[in-house]
């Protein structure tokens, strides 16, 4: 018996050593969902922060043409790196209108100047209020939207090379 309790230190220690590797080798998914999906957008109406660009409200979701909404910022890195697939899914028809962040008119002039421009509305979100009420946990992120006005699928995180085609699908298969 005494022979035994001198071994379960190191078995305790086995145990404890088991668990934290496996955290390590599958971590848990911590994404944060929308509960907003399946749900009609949030009502909202954002003044333009891009100079000839219109601004952004609830009402241009909801004119039969299922869209992708980005949230973004001038000063997020992710989002620059995100930026060339943006411009690849409109060219491939994809109509992408935007909310800024916590953002300035000129700090957003000089990130679409370096980045590239896919946006046919940017609104202007300078509290977060919008970006809140749509359930999205930072950025960027994005929103297909159908053509009521009904968030059908959320991509958290930069969209890279190999999300294109499943969200080109999405806004596809939205109508």
């Amino acid at each position: 018996m005494r022979r035994w309790l001198l071994w379960t230190p190191l078995a305790l220690f086995g145990l404890l050593f088991a668990v934290v590797a496996g955290g390590l080798i599958k971590p848990a998914d911590r994404t944060v969902r929308s509960a907003m999906i399946g749900k009609p957008l949030p009502d909202f109406a954002l003044p333009p922060i891009a100079p000839g660009k219109p601004g952004l409200s609830t009402a241009v979701f909801r004119q039969g043409q299922p869209r992708l909404l980005n949230i973004f910022a001038s000063w997020c890195i992710p989002c620059a790196a995100e930026s060339p697939q943006l411009l690849r899914l409109k060219a491939m028809g994809v109509p992408v209108d935007a909310i800024a962040i916590r953002d300035t008119a000129p700090a957003l002039r000089g990130f679409l100047n370096r980045n590239g421009d896919p946006f046919d509305r940017i609104g202007d979100d300078r509290q977060s209020a919008v970006q809140l009420a749509l359930g999205s946990s930072g950025v960027p992120e994005s929103f297909v939207i159908d053509g009521k006005g009904r968030i059908v699928h959320q991509h958290v995180g930069d969209i890279r090379a190999s999300d294109v085609a499943a969200i080109a699908a999405a806004v596809k298969n939205a109508r």
